[in-house]
């Protein structure tokens, strides 16, 4: 599609049809231009799952749904909780959990499962201490994460555990509400009194967008970069000579997989020219995050992992007014526990063939289920 009909109809899972662009420029063109709505409630937007708009309509808009000039405020009474120094403050705290986990690693059986052991623990607890979310209710958010992500549940069941997650988080937000903690939910409270923005319901929808979207892509990524290293042994050699290489390396792991493509499509508010094709007010566009950072007009060899490529002009976190709100704390996450781990693991490998190993392909967020690994 890239190289014959880069701007193309296709035929959406959930019915209608909408626009895919496939190419680096014309992604990053459409996620720019304000005239390209994220509104999931409005009639044109495309339909992943069938029930997504009777699902969307249900709830107050979040982040990813809000345009302007709702957007805006919404955004920056939060934006601050996760600029470059905060995220520092955090990185003591990161070190400790990252090194706990891996420690109980070494300590228990073989092989391990690096999901459950590492993948999955480490930002779930980074984000519950972030946000104020009792660490000891992970189970319960990650299964329910777990069903909302995943296509092929049926309407009902993801209802069902989209209204179980705001239930347990408006219970949560309202006992913040009655004492405020020194958290990231307690300091928006605080900040609603203030300011007169927001209320109770605008504070559960951000709590449930935050809690999925922090460990869920993380803890993703955090698999697929440690089979993707464990693969390329000559490129992990290269980060074990060259540690101070690894934030380099993290920027390709993010363009290589590009894990998420559901939050970067749009509806057309007016009639739009992209990539020399008219868009129709109205009409559903999908810009093609994957596609797009695979893009050989702008990187060279795109489908060869390259550690030193360090081109952080992907479209991984999104692009434009809505980009990736915790992309710092992804960043440092990620960078900390390829670094931890393979210090600490020299001699991980795989425990099952690589081809046999149990991908997301039915989920909204690309990852692995399992990785089994031993040392």
């Amino acid at each position: 599609m890239r190289e014959e009909a880069p701007v193309s109809r296709v035929t959406m899972p959930g019915g209608g049809t909408a626009w895919a662009l496939t190419r680096h420029e014309d992604v990053r063109a459409m996620l720019a231009d304000p005239r390209f709505s994220s509104d999931r409630t409005n009639p044109g937007f495309p339909a992943f799952t069938e029930g997504q708009q009777q699902l969307a309509a249900r709830f107050r808009k979040t982040l990813i749904s809000m345009d302007p000039p709702e957007h805006g405020p919404a955004r920056r009474m939060v934006v601050g909780e996760f600029t470059v120094r905060r995220m520092e403050a955090l990185r003591p705290r990161i070190q400790e959990i990252v090194d706990e986990h891996v420690d109980a690693m070494l300590a228990g059986p073989r092989p391990a499962d690096l999901v459950r052991a590492l993948s999955l623990p480490v930002p779930s607890l980074v984000i519950c201490e972030l946000l104020g979310v009792p660490y000891a209710d992970h189970e319960f958010f990650q299964a329910r994460s777990s069903l909302l992500l995943r296509r092929t549940e049926p309407v009902p069941r993801r209802e069902q555990a989209r209204d179980e997650l705001r239930a347990y988080l408006d219970e949560l937000v309202t006992a913040k509400e009655q004492d405020p903690t020194d958290d990231l939910l307690g300091r928006q409270v605080l900040k609603q009194r203030e300011t007169g923005l927001g209320d109770h319901t605008d504070l559960v929808s951000l709590a449930v967008l935050l809690l999925i979207a922090g460990h869920e892509t993380t803890a993703n990524m955090i698999s697929l970069g440690t089979l993707a290293l464990l693969e390329h042994p000559g490129e992990r050699a290269r980060l074990d000579e060259q540690p101070e290489s690894i934030p380099v390396a993290v920027e390709e792991l993010l363009r290589y997989f590009s894990i998420v493509d559901l939050v970067t499509a749009r509806v057309a508010t007016a009639d739009v020219e992209i990539g020399g094709v008219l868009i129709r007010e109205g009409e559903g566009v999908l810009g093609l995050g994957n596609s797009a950072n695979h893009d050989p007009g702008v990187y060279p060899r795109p489908d060869e992992l390259d550690l030193t490529r360090g081109d952080r002009h992907h479209v991984a976190f999104g692009y434009g007014a809505h980009q990736c709100l915790g992309q710092n704390l992804a960043r440092m996450e990620l960078q900390m526990v390829f670094g931890t781990l393979f210090r600490r693991i020299p001699d991980l490998r795989l425990a099952t063939p690589a081809e046999e190993l149990p991908f997301k392909d039915d989920s909204n967020i690309y990852g692995l289920y399992e990785l089994p690994v031993t040392w």
